[in-house]
């Protein structure tokens, strides 16, 4: 009986195996493909040297490095106050937080720019202190952080939430203060949730283009970013320079994925060794 128990789950273990290797596969191919196309074509190390992609990158990293500061800056006392406080119309918040997540982009990207366009609502109080918006930098950033900041936010909220109390209480009685709560007990025990949430709100901008090209626009060296070079290559019916761009997007977001996943095993490591 116990032979026969053993043999089932051995066998319930490969079909899983085999399962997740059958999904994995699927994902992978795709991607694979596109990028073996642009490698041997010879287009990936063309757009490597083209100075519409190179500014395009640019672009991308220093607008998502900057929405990514704006969202932990807003999100992290939000999520929070979401995880720790008991206030009215806190259902109410959460489901407009998570609104941009199920919105189409490009919906997000109207919404922003009949906001802070020029017939807007805030347009003519912008155009009195000089500051205009869309089609420019600044929208691309503020597209990214209203379709990302969500991500961070949930994953913030959900790892603060599963914080032992208990400890930091213990941190208090000992004599230490909030900061030093903050510091030393809730943001390491909720980092891998805050870690999670960076990286997936991070990749999210990386990928934005819905929202970008409504509120900010396809302007090369201003607010085109690497998405909308793939958008505006395949339109204009350069396919190989469409997916000599997207290649080199998907082996940026796969760089960054594979150096957080390199410095958690790391952290796991030394956790391990000096536990």
């Amino acid at each position: 009986m116990t032979r026969s128990r053993r043999t089932r789950r051995a066998a319930g273990q490969r079909s899983i195996r085999v399962l997740a290797a059958a999904i994995g596969l699927a994902f992978a191919l795709p991607i694979a493909a596109l990028v073996a196309r642009a490698v041997l074509d010879g287009s990936l190390a063309a757009s490597v040297t083209s100075r519409v992609v190179v500014d395009a990158l640019a672009l991308s990293l220093v607008t998502t490095s900057a929405s990514l500061v704006v969202t932990v800056l807003i999100g992290l006392p939000l999520a929070f106050a979401l995880a720790r406080r008991s206030f009215r119309g806190a259902t109410i918040l959460e489901t407009v937080i998570d609104l941009p997540i199920v919105l189409p982009p490009s919906v997000a990207g109207l919404a922003l720019l009949l906001l802070l366009g020029r017939r807007g609502w805030f347009g003519d109080a912008l155009a009195a202190v000089g500051l205009e918006v869309p089609f420019t930098t600044l929208a691309v950033v503020l597209a990214q952080v209203f379709v990302s900041a969500p991500f961070f936010i949930r994953s913030a909220r959900t790892g603060i939430a599963a914080v032992d109390r208990d400890l930091e209480d213990a941190a208090r009685v000992d004599g230490a203060s909030e900061s030093a709560v903050l510091r030393r007990i809730t943001i390491p025990l909720a980092g891998p949730a805050l870690a999670a949430g960076i990286v997936m709100s991070w990749a999210r901008s990386l990928g934005e283009f819905g929202a970008t090209i409504m509120f900010a626009g396809n302007v090369e060296g201003r607010t085109q970013t690497l998405p909308l070079v793939v958008y505006g290559e395949f339109t204009g019916g350069d396919l190989n320079g469409a997916i000599a761009a997207a290649a080199i997007l998907i082996l940026a977001a796969l760089g960054v994925l594979v150096a957080v996943r390199a410095l958690h095993w790391s952290r796991a490591l030394d956790l391990r060794a000096t536990g």
